[in-house]
């Protein structure tokens, strides 16, 4: 499989190199982190067309996983702690396991990139960290000072903050340079 680099293949540059063309840091660089690449649209993007969708697909798929971790844990700490334990630690280890399964799906389905894989890491967790914070914020508000019904807010709050995260995962935790643009921007 070939990606675009704009640095060109490691044949290229040992070529170059053997007649003098590279600088060294140039060529240091290149060897020493390659750079961050956007990959082909892989068979989700194919299938869908649209970058959006497929997120909403991938934050679907991980929004069921999410329950059923929880249930799961729910399950297996029944009894061993009490409930009020096995409650806030079923959530901890559900989101644990599913924030893993959510950044790789994310990477390879939605927005196909490669290189910076702990950069991109971090700013997931970042960004999904200051989603859950908002929804936590906006719920209360919109239940608190606009008495709105809890439920509807739920739901409009929880869109809200999905659009918001879908943005902020596009231009924070998979972004790349203007040479590499994402799938949908080409």
């Amino acid at each position: 499989m070939t990606t675009e680099r704009s640095v060109g293949t490691s044949d290229d540059l040992r070529a170059a190199s053997s007649n003098g063309a590279v600088a060294a840091s140039t060529a240091g660089a290149a060897a020493a982190d390659p750079e961050p690449v956007s990959a082909p649209p892989g068979p989700l993007l194919r299938l869908v067309r649209r970058q959006e969708i497929a997120f909403a697909l991938v934050g679907g798929f991980n929004t069921l996983l999410g329950m059923a971790l929880t249930i799961m844990w729910l399950t297996v700490l029944n009894g061993m702690v009490s409930k009020d334990v096995a409650a806030a630690l079923s959530v901890a280890l559900a989101y644990t396991v599913s924030v893993f399964i959510a950044f790789g799906l994310h990477r390879t389905l939605v927005f196909r990139v490669r290189g910076h894989l702990l950069r991109d890491f971090v700013a997931f967790v970042g960004v999904n960290s200051v989603g859950m914070v908002l929804n936590m914020a906006l719920l209360q508000f919109a239940v608190s000072i606009l008495h709105a019904p809890a439920r509807p807010a739920a739901v409009v709050v929880m869109a809200l903050v999905a659009v918001a995260s879908f943005f902020g995962h596009r231009h924070i935790s998979f972004r790349r340079t203007d040479s590499h643009p994402a799938p949908a921007d080409r």
